[in-house]
């Protein structure tokens, strides 16, 4: 990609803050732009000073600026329906932070999305990919911005990027090696507005790919399966329902990869540390991810057999008087719930639940809910809308917290064995916290603290 003399970066977050520091790193005059007043570090400042650059803050720079730049590169934080985004556009191209990623890079890509699942499976593809015999990494909605994790990457490199839908909004040449869709469900309808519109960001990690190159697609969602028609590309199913001729599922308690005459038998379902028909998709796609990179069965039979997932989905926290007690804090919509509920194969469960509620449809969830729970705590601003649900549901035993550090509290007073806690919140972290993996840390640190009830029997 030849770059514009001078650009555009919409957002000074995690991603902004990244395609700025590499454009100015390649001598562009990059004006880093933040509708709100914000911090950015000293080094990154200096830097865009450098070529000319700097940080620029409210309405009134950003008018003087559109005439200046060449290109603007939006962060996946802003709004693509903005006013100042369609002012932009009218004057210069406008293009994701992914999208400048890609132009960047010339090594392999494998890029997965879905509403569920991204992280688990992006991070298992990136420990795959560590097996390769060539340098590799991991970047797009987990960690570093991904502009940043390929600056450095040679042409024979391989990155496991998770991509959101707000990443795949504008796009106009992304076009992976390898596209993996998870799941689609309802989630970011407040940014989307319609499942249409959701979807149609979503397709946008395939519709652009060539047709010697993958689409891995998960044949047990109706709704991915029936975008097989759409893909330009060699199309590959993975299912854990469906024992299929040609592509990735589980047959006779293994998983197994079948492709163009070719059978692999990876390894036992039970020899895997991950549990939950949720992850065994997730394994599944990972697989497909793998076994095109080039990775070899037995090295991913060996990373599967030490893989324990990513934090704060279905973390396994401690066990206390015979109670589990886990952290699924990255479950912010009610499919993820669902997912972690079923992970658990008896209704022995006290659930903690709520926060800033995204005011997603909620029956499904308090269905399950009913069934697979003996108690079930709400907290957050969410509270109230989720206690008329689980009522209306008849859930039972439902309690109600002030406080993160009380809901907590009443699950320890609450459980015992064969019992587990789980917190699975349905909901963003924002009315409490920063942000999930905040919300997750506090709880590891308060159950962490919680005493032995037996010692306070004794």
């Amino acid at each position: 990609m030849a770059l514009p003399a001078s650009v555009i970066v919409y957002g000074a977050g995690i991603s902004g803050c990244g395609a700025a520091r590499v454009l100015a790193a390649r001598g562009c005059a990059v004006y880093l732009y933040n509708d709100v007043p914000c911090e950015i570090s000293e080094e990154l400042t200096d830097l865009l000073a450098a070529h000319g650059g700097g940080l620029y803050v409210g309405a009134a720079a950003y008018e003087g600026l559109l005439d200046k730049a060449e290109l603007m590169v939006l962060s996946p934080g802003v709004a693509c329906d903005k006013e100042s985004v369609l002012a932009a556009e009218e004057k210069t191209e406008v293009i994701g932070e992914v999208e400048l990623a890609f132009r960047l890079y010339k090594g392999h890509m494998a890029a997965i999305t879905g509403t569920n699942g991204k992280t688990t499976t992006t991070t298992l593809v990136g420990e795959f990919f560590k097996r390769l015999p060539v340098p590799s990494a991991v970047g797009g909605n987990i960690g570093a911005a991904l502009s940043a994790e390929i600056a450095e990457l040679p042409a024979d490199s391989w990155v496991a990027a998770e991509i959101s839908s707000f990443q795949l909004e504008k796009v106009s040449t992304f076009a992976p090696a390898i596209a993996a869709v998870l799941n689609l469900t309802p989630d970011h309808l407040e940014r989307h507005h319609s499942m249409e519109a959701y979807g149609a960001a979503k397709q946008n990690i395939f519709l652009r790919q060539r047709k010697e190159q993958v689409a891995l697609l998960n044949y047990d969602d109706p709704v991915v399966r029936s975008w097989a028609e759409k893909c330009p590309s060699q199309v590959c199913f993975f299912s854990r329902k469906v024992d299929l001729k040609n592509g990735i599922c589980i047959r006779d308690g293994s998983f197994v990869i079948k492709w163009k005459g070719e059978e692999h038998r990876v390894c036992p379902v039970a020899a895997c540390r991950l549990f939950g028909g949720h992850n065994e998709e997730n394994i599944l796609a990972a697989l497909g991810c793998g076994y095109f990179a080039g990775v070899s069965v037995g090295d991913m039979a060996e990373v599967l057999a030490a893989f324990t997932g990513v934090e704060h989905r279905l973390e396994f926290v401690r066990e206390l008087d015979g109670v589990k007690y886990y952290n699924d804090s990255k479950a912010t919509n009610t499919d993820s719930v669902i997912k972690a509920l079923e992970a658990f194969d008896h209704p022995h469960i006290v659930l903690i639940a709520g926060g800033y509620d995204k005011m997603t449809d909620l029956g499904p969830m308090m269905a399950l809910v009913k069934k697979k729970t003996e108690a079930l705590i709400l907290l957050g601003a969410a509270q109230e809308r989720f206690y008329r649900a689980a009522t209306a549901a008849g859930v039972e035993n439902i309690r109600l917290a002030d406080s993160f550090e009380e809901a907590v509290r009443i699950a320890h007073g609450l459980a015992a064995a064969p019992q587990v806690v789980l917190l699975s919140p349905a909901c963003s972290s924002f009315d409490m916290f920063e942000n999930y993996p905040q919300r997750g840390r506090c709880f590891k640190k308060l159950v962490a603290a919680l005493p032995s009830k037996r010692q306070t029997n004794d």
